[in-house]
């Protein structure tokens, strides 16, 4: 949409951003600067509801009254030390998620993207230290059509040109496997030098992908069978989306190493966690991995109320309950744009049918101007992913938009 369509204010803010920031994202034109719980409203006062909840890292809603007041308490008393000292908070936080997800230890850290590079370091480091991969021979396994960042770590894995293209050289010893194909995945364990498999339970960004019933639990006991590390990459897939605490509690599987980001905070402030046993991660001495921010008190609060909240109002629950009605009213639309409903939970995606290549895009810009807001992938898919906290009648009402949306599509 071109800047001089939109209202002066927004276009203001927008010409800012065209004018200073790298052009590296493509977002909708919609200006924001208001959220409470589902909701977001805009510079001119319109109000919407939220369809992409930050990719996830909204599940308890925007701006929960607990989690700011765990923040806002935190952010007076103290907000980072490094990690070249001890803070009061870290012990407590570290106890507390180990707890909650049953590993033995935590590795803290920022980014999601950070907590992948965390889990293939630490399935390297086992690699060489208790499989017996001689060292810079050990592989790592992906799943093709994964998403986990945008660095050069994360793009060495990427199928897609546009997280790649032109930014070579890539990472050595990354090696991809078609999803969802258990044959393939056997094949390439067989070599005695690869030390993980890393995959998302649902494929997120592509789309929200998911495997056959059985997928995970088939690659829990290959992994176990050839001696290699299973990575779990729910950073989008896990705290309750998926109608589950973790996408892998679906299948009841453990992973040995589990990244969580995103919703972890609540959307508060960026914070992430890798967490595994001790005969992984006690490979790690102090020196050869941190972050000047990882551990920080802030994040520690702030993560602990995040995930009290997904317990406390039930949040997987309702995220089961509020997916299945979301996927039936949207069946019951029988609009002849909607190729394909999928999802789990509320980590849905609609596949658009439709001659025009925009249309995706164009439906979205529909979706806006009715209050819904929403984004597409890979061009013919829209993902829709509320707060966890929504409702039935939230949900009824937001598929009335999208019905509306629908009959203006041409």
């Amino acid at each position: 949409m071109e800047i001089a369509k939109l209202s002066p204010l927004t276009a203001s803010y927008l010409e800012l951003e065209e004018k200073f920031g790298a052009h590296n994202y493509h977002p909708l034109p919609v200006v924001l600067e208001k959220g409470e719980g589902i909701y977001l409203w805009d510079v001119e006062g319109k109000k919407y509801i939220d369809f992409l909840s930050g990719y996830s890292a909204v599940n308890q809603g925007h701006c929960h009254p607990k989690i700011v007041q765990a923040l806002t308490n935190q952010a007076q008393k103290l907000t980072l030390t490094s990690r070249a000292f001890h803070n009061n908070l870290l012990g407590q936080y570290e106890q507390y998620i180990t707890r909650y997800f049953q590993y033995d230890k935590v590795l803290p850290m920022n980014t999601g993207v950070e907590g992948g590079e965390t889990a293939i370091k630490l399935a390297r480091r086992w690699a060489y230290v208790k499989k017996g991969v001689p060292e810079n021979k050990a592989k790592i396994i992906f799943a093709e059509g994964n998403f986990w960042g945008r660095t050069l770590a994360a793009i060495s894995s990427s199928t897609d040109p546009s997280s790649y293209h032109q930014f070579g050289p890539f990472m050595p010893g990354f090696e991809l496997v078609p999803y969802n194909d258990i044959n393939a995945l056997e094949k390439a364990l067989q070599d005695a030098n690869v030390a993980a498999f890393m995959v998302e339970p649902i494929q997120g960004e592509a789309g929200v992908v998911i495997p056959d019933e059985g997928y995970l639990t088939k690659v829990r006991a290959l992994c176990t069978q050839y001696n290699v590390l299973f990575i779990a990459d729910e950073i989008q897939t896990g705290l309750a989306r998926t109608g589950k605490m973790l996408a892998c509690d679906h299948e009841n599987v453990r992973p040995d190493i589990l990244i969580l980001g995103k919703a972890l905070s609540g959307g508060a402030l960026p914070v992430s966690a890798v967490l595994a046993d001790d005969f992984i991660m006690m490979n790690i001495k102090p020196g050869e991995h941190g972050s000047t921010y990882g551990g920080n008190p802030l994040a520690c609060a702030v993560a602990m109320a995040a995930l009290d909240v997904l317990k406390e109002e039930n949040l997987a629950d309702n995220a089961e309950r509020m997916g299945i009605l979301l996927r039936s009213k949207i069946a019951e639309l029988n609009s002849p744009f909607i190729k394909t409903i999928r999802g789990k939970g509320l980590l849905n995606a609609i596949v658009i049918n439709h001659p025009n290549k925009d249309a995706a895009w164009e439906l979205c810009l529909l979706l806006k101007d009715r209050g819904l807001l929403a984004k597409p992938t890979h061009g013919d898919k829209i993902r829709f992913a509320p707060p966890l906290i929504i409702n039935e009648e939230e949900i009824n009402e937001s598929v009335s938009i999208i019905a509306s949306a629908l009959a203006a599509l041409s």
